[in-house]
């Protein structure tokens, strides 16, 4: 088809190539379409030995020191003049392949492996262009980036052998024919081939030829198409045909060129895709010998023509970068490699090491850094090089390590390019503390140590590439085929952490990550260093909370791995302090919000967290030193967590999932891990009294009921002042600014334990605001038990003389008390009273005498015994001159005193004998020795007769005792009714009948007849 002419001229085409294209080897060395043979004079080799023919003589290999300015040589590398010329010609494809003792790399000679220079005075300086970014010059200095010469790309490619100009009637044929095939099926290999070298020979005239651009830019789909379908057709498990090997070499030609074949569009990069994994996957040069030596049906040397094959895609990458060697390109490169550099195939992970190694040094030759950057991934691509630098394969260690001295390079001219010119500083700090690193370490240790390539790349890495890079090696956790690697990954990642410090932001994303991987990593050392790092993320104050609140948020109880990592914190003394202080407040802000439908699931996962700390007691120090406060918060989480299952706490959607769901509902509970951490607590600070003293009277039963809690509390409290006063005074002053925090239950719980250790003689140094004044607030609180409390602290504090008389004040309200219907708060309020009656006032005193007189018939025991102990006491305490005021008083108690002196509680009938005799002694009389009998009456009626005798003459006009003893008849009691029937007989005796019936009273007469015929009836 004939095609129109050129609307350049072919005089121009001449200078074109020389000055802006970078040439090819002609045509005929390699491909019958007209390939130049490339020569090896100035070339240098691609790969090591295990990567190049075996007519290739091994060579020395002298060691690098890029600090120093000795050359990095490659390990097979070979001199000029040891190398002889490609055959050229008619030579058939199989000569081609195999007689070929090198492949020419377009991109570096030996001599490149200049050292880095990290002086700022020989910086070098970055010319202004149009679009790239404007630079201000750090100091007068500052002349260069690198001690590296930027050659043009000309020069680099002086030793190619160059051939004139296509004919145009040739480039018609070339076009002509690949039409052709555009139009047919490539069926034979010889097809393949020819489409591929006439390709690749048009790509040379692009630069002079618009029909050619025109042509190949109007069928770029269509080649893009025909070279995935040539790809696909190569077998993966098999290397007989020298196909690939002719795609990578066309696909470079274009490059050249500035055809992208790779970029740009969905096609392209699901092509650049699958020419990777036809080279990188295909199997070890080993397993294709013998694959060879078992189907010989190929017509080429398997070995040599993988050699050439992998040469040719080491090209075909280098090519990308070479003529636009922008970072963006290196980041395509980048994403199709991460997966085989990765690879836990050994020969994946060497080939893709090999190929991104070149790709490095060739790209640190030709950088061009202009704006935008696009280049996102440094941190994942240093990450990716240090661990390959710890990779058990030597040879591959060994590349990786040039890879990552070249990467070095880039980083330090893209880190010049994007610094802020404002700080300018910052840049000198980093090269400096960068050069005393490489100072340090000799080249074969900073090849050899993973960790120190962290440090040396630490100093310039952002915060978001040091997140790539922990990220990365927290992937390289996952290699369990290799536990070299793992550790790399391991030494790489805590030397990041500890040196990076505080210059992290997605914490949260890298804590997650190592929990995720916490389970697939089986080397005890490298499972310590991940718990390690995370211990480093706790230490500093700008992440401890991020990371607790994440290392929270997983179900309890925690499973192995994280029960380990809460159990094997790694922490310094002066942090441990901080972080378990942080741990608990995250409880105790639970505590002090009001009382909720749900708990909070954070409170249940933070008591479990701190069971795991207690019982790794990596933390001792900090656990006693915070132990009053840990105490405390965990008694108010067993009173929050009382009744509770787990249904009853709002826990997060997805946390369990629905098969866990029903089983952790049915067999945990809040209250289970909170009693288990106190216990814990208790176990590590060397309680372990009070821990016996808990177990041997049930303290934990009595901690865990509704209504036995304070009781509980109390116990604990108690075993705590009498084992161990040092801390329990601590813990006084700790609650005394916590006492009216928080909601009822947290202040209950905090009442309680302080309540009992008012007992402290500490107690008495308090200020009367924080110990009587809040005790009377407490009285007057709606909550009984708050009232309670409050009695039980007066109890105790009232043994202090210094407090008496702040107690005093609070008279009126005690008594007030006396009248409660809680049997618990009247018997606290009598205990007070019977230790200030000797101190209360005679006003006062007659008061509270009428009020127990009335208790003197209550229906409970206690209250009866203790309300006539402190009438006994209150008679004792009147004074001489105040007698005559209270006799009247002490009168009408006699009667009641003599019939409960029969009553069926021992301690009341000896209550009510002892104060009789104390009210007989006031009155001055001496009872007959039958009041002190304690047999029932009725057994004996001659000593009832004799005690009704006596008291009948003292009390005849002073006391109404028949009214008095008729009130006990109807008593509920059987034996005071007993009693009062006997004594009613026997009273009236001495009662003037007359009397009674002018003062109305005939009921007592008639009712003292009918109870006398009933107790005849019962005798």
């Amino acid at each position: 088809m004939p095609l129109a002419r050129r609307a350049r001229g072919s005089r121009l085409a001449g200078s074109r190539v020389a000055s802006t294209s970078v040439p090819r080897a002609t045509a005929h060395s390699l491909r019958g379409a007209g390939r130049g043979a490339l020569s090896s004079s100035h070339a240098q080799r691609l790969t090591r030995r295990r990567h190049s023919s075996e007519q290739i003589p091994p060579r020395p290999e002298p060691q690098a020191d890029f600090r120093s300015g000795k050359l990095l040589q490659e390990s097979a590398g070979g001199e000029a003049g040891d190398s002889q010329q490609a055959p050229r010609g008619g030579m058939g494809s199989k000569h081609r392949l195999c007689n070929r003792e090198e492949v020419v790399i377009p991109c570096a000679s030996d001599s490149d492996s200049e050292s880095v220079d990290l002086q700022l005075s020989n910086l070098e300086d970055i010319k202004k262009g149009p679009s790239s970014l404007e630079l201000t010059v750090l100091d007068s200095d500052i002349s260069d980036i690198f001690g590296l010469p930027k050659e043009s790309l000309t020069d680099s490619f002086r030793h190619l052998t160059h051939q004139g100009p296509l004919s145009e009637t040739t480039v018609e044929k070339l076009i002509g024919s690949i039409q052709e095939f555009f139009n047919g099926e490539l069926k034979s290999e010889l097809e393949k081939l020819t489409f591929l070298r006439s390709l690749s020979s048009l790509s040379r005239t692009l630069p002079y030829d618009e029909t050619t651009e025109s042509f190949i830019h109007s069928y770029i789909a269509d080649i893009v198409h025909i070279l995935n379908m040539l790809v696909e057709e190569e077998p993966l498990h098999s290397l007989f045909s020298p196909v690939r090997q002719e795609v990578f070499v066309t696909i470079t030609d274009l490059s050249y060129q500035h055809v992208h074949l790779l970029f740009g569009s969905e096609d392209r990069d699901d092509l650049f895709s699958l020419i990777t994994k036809s080279i990188i996957a295909l199997p070890s040069i080993k397993t294709l010998t013998q694959l060879q030596e078992v189907m010989p049906s190929g017509s080429y040397d398997s070995e040599c023509l993988y050699r050439q094959t992998f040469q040719a895609f080491c090209e075909m990458l280098q090519s990308l970068v070479v003529k636009d060697p922008h970072l963006e390109n290196l980041d395509t490169i980048l994403k199709h490699m991460d997966p085989w550099l990765q690879s836990v195939k050994d020969h994946e992970r060497e080939r893709a090491t090999t190929s991104m190694a070149q790709v490095l040094k060739c790209l640190s030759r030709h950088l061009d850094l202009k704006l935008p950057l696009r280049f996102q991934r440094l941190g994942h691509l240093v990450a990716l090089m240090a661990i390959l630098c710890g990779d058990p394969l030597k040879e591959l260690a060994k590349e990786a390590a040039e890879g990552t001295h070249y990467l070095l390079h880039i980083t330090l001219r893209l880190k010049y390019i994007t610094q802020d010119k404002k700080n300018h500083q910052s840049l000198r700090r980093a090269m400096k503390k960068c050069q005393e690193l490489l100072d340090l370490y000799s080249i074969k240790q900073f090849y050899n140590c993973p960790f120190k390539i962290a440090q040396v790349f630490e100093v310039f890495l952002n915060s978001n590439e040091l997140c790539q890079f922990v990220m990365t090696t927290l992937d390289g956790l996952k290699n369990l085929k290799h536990p070299y690697t793992q550790q790399s990954a391991g030494e790489l990642l805590i030397t990041l952490v500890k040196y990076a410090e505080s210059r992290f932001e997605k914490v949260p994303e890298i804590i997650g990550a190592i929990c995720a991987r916490l389970s697939l990593i089986t080397h005890p050392r490298v499972r310590q260093q991940v718990i390690n790092t995370v211990s480093l993320f706790l230490s500093r104050p700008k992440y401890t909370d991020t990371v607790i609140s994440h290392l929270l948020c997983h179900p309890v109880p925690y499973d192995r791995c994280l029960a380990e990592l809460w159990r094997t914190l790694e922490v310094e003394l002066p942090s441990t302090t901080w972080i378990l202080w942080r741990l608990m407040r995250k409880l105790q802000k639970c505590h002090n919000v009001p009382t909720q439908e749900k708990m909070a699931y954070v409170a249940v996962a933070v008591t479990d967290a701190l069971y795991e700390v207690f019982v790794g007691n990596r933390l001792r120090a900090a656990t006693f030193r915070l132990f009053p406060q840990l105490l405390m918060t965990l008694l108010v989480q067993i009173h929050h967590s009382i009744g509770l299952t787990m249904s009853d706490v709002a826990i997060p959607s997805g946390l369990y999932t629905e098969q866990e769901m029903p089983s952790k509902v049915s067999t945990i509970t809040p209250l289970c891990f909170a009693i288990q951490a106190t216990k814990a607590l208790l176990f590590r600070t060397l309680c372990w009294q009070e821990f016996h003293i808990m177990e041997k009277n049930k303290g934990w039963t009595l901690l865990a009921g509704k209504a036995s809690h304070l009781q509980g509390v109390s116990l604990l409290a108690n075993a705590l002042l009498e084992k161990n006063h040092l801390i329990a005074h601590k813990v006084i002053y700790l609650l005394v600014p916590l006492l009216n925090k928080g909601n009822d239950k947290h202040k209950l719980t905090s009442a309680g334990f302080f309540v009992e250790l008012l007992q402290s003689p500490v107690a008495r140094r308090l200020p009367s605001i924080y110990s009587v004044d809040r005790l009377k607030d407490w009285l007057q609180h709606g909550n009984n038990l708050f009232r309670i409390l409050a009695l039980r602290g007066l109890r105790y504090l009232v043994k202090h003389q210094k407090m008496r008389e702040d107690i005093k004040k609070l008279l009126p309200t005690i008594l007030d008390l006396l009248c409660e219907t809680d049997e618990k708060i009247v018997l606290l309020a009598i205990q007070i009273l019977l230790q200030l009656v000797r101190t209360i006032d005679f006003t006062t005193l007659t008061a509270m005498m009428r009020t127990l007189y009335s208790l003197f018939d209550d229906v409970r025991p206690d209250v009866q015994h203790f309300s006539m102990t402190l009438f006994g006491a209150a008679i004792k305490s009147v004074k001489y001159t105040d007698k005559k005021k209270v006799e009247n008083q002490v009168l009408d108690s006699l009667i009641p005193l003599l019939l409960y002196s029969q009553d069926e509680n021992d301690a009341v009938a000896e209550a009510s004998r002892r104060v009789l005799t104390i009210c007989s002694q006031f009155l001055k009389w001496r009872l007959p020795h039958e009041v002190y009998c304690k047999g029932p009456w009725y057994i004996n009626p001659s000593e009832v007769g004799t005690i009704c005798k006596f008291f009948g003459k003292k009390l005849t006009g002073k006391v109404n005792i028949l009214a008095q003893t008729m009130m006990f008849s109807r008593n509920a009691k059987l034996p005071i009714r007993r009693a009062a029937v006997l004594c009613i007989g026997l009273f009236s005796k001495y009662v003037d009948h007359s009397k009674l019936r002018m003062k109305s009273t005939d009921w007592i007469e008639d009712d003292g007849e009918a109870e006398e015929q009933n107790m005849k009836g019962l005798v």
